[in-house]
């Protein structure tokens, strides 16, 4: 399950990291690619509230191959009449993230496809791994649709072409491409991502956290109503 970390720095004092992965390996045995369960992403949650009373600045990232690949598409397929619930509980997740009261930073380590690629979005900024993993919407091969909500999302924060290329092509972004294509802010090596990423995050730690909550809210206002529209049953499949 996902567990929280202190970066080694002296100068990130109030930031902390969100590993997506269990502690202590690279590969999670029971959810090797981070897949949003919905015991995962209520573990998510329990962690985000304790950095909301314990750390100034966030860093989300992972260990290993995988950042996250997105959607359990195990559980989906078992429980197609939880469809609904189920996606907008990952809608939810991404809203917490957007209006979270303190700067966020995705240090993307590795893969991170559909759903969390989506996730790395949700935060502030990205930071992405220059010379392993990918960012990936493979929803068009998948013969899968984007929810109002997502949809809105890949809009509101990458750049119209961007978003139209990697929705509809399913194309694979490394590093310095997502960098090329406004999808990350920065590439760093493997022993480089945390650091800077960090970095990021420490730079604005001393903003006002309601303040900078209500900035978000404000900011985000239209893609938030779509969040929060109810799927449909089987909108994906």
């Amino acid at each position: 399950m996902p567990y929280l970390a202190r970066p080694d720095s002296a100068s990130a004092d109030g930031v902390v990291l969100l590993y997506l992965g269990d502690e202590g390996v690279e590969l999670s045995e029971t959810n090797p690619e981070n897949r949003f369960s919905p015991g995962w992403i209520d573990a998510v949650h329990a962690l985000l509230d304790e950095v909301e009373t314990s750390a100034s600045a966030l860093v989300v990232t992972a260990t290993g191959k995988f950042f996250s690949n997105g959607l359990d598409v195990v559980y989906l397929a078992s429980h197609l009449d939880a469809a609904g619930p189920y996606l907008d509980s990952v809608h939810a997740l991404y809203t917490r993230l957007l209006t979270f009261p303190m700067t966020t930073v995705a240090a993307v380590n590795g893969h991170a496809f559909g759903a969390g690629a989506m996730l790395a979005l949700s935060c502030d900024s990205v930071v992405m791994r220059e010379d392993r993993g990918f960012w990936c919407l493979p929803e068009i091969g998948l013969k899968m649709n984007f929810t109002v909500g997502m949809a809105h999302l890949l809009r509101a924060r990458l750049p119209y072409q961007s978003a139209l290329d990697a929705m509809t092509t399913a194309r694979r972004y490394g590093g310095p491409d997502a960098v090329a294509a406004g999808i990350a802010q920065a590439a760093a090596s493997a022993d480089e991502l945390v650091p800077v990423a960090v970095a990021r995050a420490a730079a604005n730690a001393a903003a006002d956290g309601p303040t900078l909550a209500k900035i978000k809210r404000d900011l985000h206002a239209p893609l938030l109503g779509s969040l929060a529209v109810s799927t449909p049953p089987m909108s994906f499949g």
